[in-house]
């Protein structure tokens, strides 16, 4: 036993030595680190415990690596070498999408102020609760209504953001060892919440309309997961026959859905929800459509699993804090937050013109209202090797092997968040990956 500790001590020894060298900029975004023989033979250690450092590494989100390839210092973590046309001082940011815009914190500023009155921090300082207040589950379904669909106000519950309200719909829905229908490409964090739960994540045939309804029938998860609207990573959005195929086989086979509408606010579509109400749970947040740092999560339940899914949120402590929630509620009522969320699409749009533009002739699929983008690379790159000579110029983007839900083979595509950079800023980073994309890898790894 004491061995086994000892082991344990090693390889999390060695990995902060790693971890150490990648802070002081001695291991750079890029980098490949030696096979792990070789690392085991630097390091005097056994195979096992060098292939331990290495997960430990990628556990840390240090280092990302892809079998046959090698493993890379993970992308936008570090400062980064010179970037674009001038040194930088951190990556230019095509990995994470929080669009905040200019004149943003103005629309939203009157609402925090508002709280500074002693009478109304008082009541943002109590206690919280999944069901928030009548106030706040009003104001929720007025933000929330699109297309002619609007939410019960007592079906809404409130979470600290949209990943805790994904967690305690899956904590909900699903018993231990219980299959997750999902996209084959979904989002990454849907992948660890499920492995927390015990839950298998199963792919389900998609089409360009977005999940076939015969394979959820085949399949017969407990649940499905989903983002009709705008998917992330893909861009694509489901049309309205392909809504109602859908909701008639959750109907049929009594399979619940989670419904994310993250990115929903960039396009006028009814959800999923407006279709089949009694088996959708919906989960949004106001992380993208106002801010990323005060958000607040969104979970619609219908009532067959309101009692479920209030239970799993308070379970995890998933409640929204009462002063975030007031501060969401204040914005919500006086049109604060439906004034900056309109300033959201025009800018999605310019963004994507950008990248039409400067990605002009690759395989691009992007949807003119998303935020994203999915980048199938030239037949000469490997996703990896791309996002590693994308990082030694200083700029972050994801490979497509964080997206793909299951076993299957990692595409060689990258997805782009547009949202982050000044748009000046996103063009010449756009430039330089295209530039990338046109030169030959064995020179990038050389260089």
């Amino acid at each position: 036993m004491f061995a086994t500790v000892c082991a344990m001590e090693d390889f999390r020894a060695i990995a902060d030595s790693v971890a150490e060298d990648i802070a002081r900029g001695r291991l750079r975004a890029g980098e490949r680190l030696p096979p792990q023989r070789r690392f085991a033979r630097q390091r005097g250690i056994a195979g096992s415990t060098a292939a331990r450092v290495y997960g430990e590494l990628a556990v840390r989100g240090l280092v990302v690596g892809e079998v046959g390839r090698g493993t890379f210092v993970r992308a936008g973590r570090l400062p980064p070498a010179p970037a674009l046309s001038e040194p930088a001082t951190a990556a230019v940011d095509l990995e994470l999408n929080f669009p905040v815009l200019p004149g943003n914190a103005d629309l939203l500023a009157p609402g925090l102020r508002a709280l500074s009155r002693p009478g109304a921090l008082a009541v943002a300082a109590r206690p919280a609760t999944v069901a928030g207040t009548p106030r706040a589950r009003a104001a929720a379904a007025g933000l929330l209504a699109r297309a002619g669909w609007r939410p019960e106000p007592d079906r809404i519950m409130f979470a600290g953001n949209g990943r805790q309200a994904i967690a305690a719909a899956i904590g909900a829905l699903l018993p231990r060892g219980g299959k997750l229908g999902v996209e084959p490409f979904t989002y990454p964090l849907v992948r660890g919440i499920a492995a927390r739960f015990g839950v298998t994540l199963v792919p389900l045939d998609m089409d360009d309309d977005g999940l076939v309804p015969d394979g959820i029938r085949g399949a017969r998860p407990h649940a499905v997961y989903l983002q009709p609207t705008l998917h992330n990573p893909l861009g694509g959005t489901m049309p309205a026959a392909r809504r109602h195929e859908v909701a008639t086989v959750l109907r049929d086979n009594d399979i619940p859905a989670i419904e994310d509408t993250i990115y929903a606010f960039l396009r006028a579509e009814p959800p999923l929800a407006a279709y089949a109400p009694e088996h959708t749970v919906l989960v949004d947040s106001l992380s993208k459509r106002l801010l990323p740092g005060l958000t607040v999560g969104f979970a619609v339940a219908p009532p067959r699993w309101y009692e479920a899914v209030a239970s799993s949120l308070r379970a995890g402590a998933f409640a929204a804090q009462t002063f975030a929630l007031e501060v969401a509620t204040g914005w919500m009522e006086d049109g604060s937050a439906d004034a900056v969320q309109r300033t959201k699409p025009d800018d999605a749009a310019r963004r994507q013109r950008i990248a039409a533009e400067r990605l002009s002739g690759f395989d691009v699929h992007a949807d003119p209202a998303a935020y994203h983008l999915w980048w199938r690379l030239p037949p000469s790159w490997r996703a990896e090797t791309f996002v590693a000579a994308a990082a030694r110029r200083g700029i972050a983007v994801s490979p497509g092997a964080a997206f793909v839900a299951g076993t299957a083979q990692s595409p060689d595509a990258v997805r782009l968040a547009l949202a982050a950079p000044p748009e000046p800023t996103l063009a010449a980073a756009l430039d330089v990956l295209a530039g990338i994309a046109r030169s030959v890898p064995e020179h990038e790894l050389s260089g």
